[in-house]
């Protein structure tokens, strides 16, 4: 079983919600830092904000569907950086995945990653939506854009969230080069655990507080 404060320390406590106010982003905050987690998630509207020392700020482009040009995603990085975030969770168009055009996506994430250097580049491929060979590709795709995590969901998406099948696929492909986060659906210790287990190197988690509070008991 790992630890309660090992698996803070590789939380991105997450506020995605579209209604999300100012006022709800500071509270996340306060909460990220009373809990130890590794950086908050927050949409890039909210930014730049300001955090205690430590906690790291992560934020979303092309979110939810990834269905927007390349050009648009690659400039809403670039404020994102402008504006404090330290890591970009960006989602892939996932009709490239689906019609395997995965050259095409090693594009998009590349243009993505100029425009963010120097930053964390999370990919957002969706897993649930996509079928294993997808996945695995979509992951190359990802590694050779210089990407430095696969993630696997928004936690929007009616297909659904993480699944312990599709991190571990995902961490088999990646094969320790990049860090591999979960998300989406984690609501548990257990669920936690199992995403670790089979390879998550990085949770995105909105119910922080009550996975880390089913390790204590």
């Amino acid at each position: 079983m790992t630890s309660r404060t090992d698996v803070a320390s590789i939380i991105d406590h997450t506020l995605l919600k579209p209604e999300a106010t100012a006022q709800d982003v500071a509270a996340l905050i306060e909460e990220a830092q009373r809990l130890g987690t590794y950086s908050v998630c927050i949409s890039p509207s909210q930014l730049p904000v300001e955090v205690p020392e430590g906690l790291h700020v992560a934020t979303v482009v092309g979110f939810p569907s990834g269905a927007v040009k390349p050009e648009i995603k690659a400039a809403e990085a670039g404020l994102a950086v402008d504006n404090g975030a330290e890591e970009i969770d960006m989602v892939i168009n996932i009709a490239l995945a689906i019609e395997g055009r995965f050259d095409a996506l090693e594009e998009e994430i590349r243009t993505v990653r100029s425009a963010c250097q120097g930053k964390v580049l999370k990919v957002i491929i969706e897993s649930a939506a996509l079928s294993d060979d997808a996945i695995v590709a979509a992951c190359r795709a990802a590694e050779a854009a210089s990407a430095d995590f696969v993630k696997t969901s928004t936690g929007f998406h009616p297909a659904g969230g993480a699944s312990v099948h599709a991190v571990k696929l995902m961490a088999d492909t990646v094969g320790g080069r990049l860090g591999v986060k979960a998300s989406g659906g984690i609501r548990t210790g257990a669920d936690a655990q199992a995403m670790i287990d089979a390879g998550a190197t990085r949770l995105g988690l909105s119910s922080s507080a009550a996975v880390l509070a089913d390790l204590e008991n």
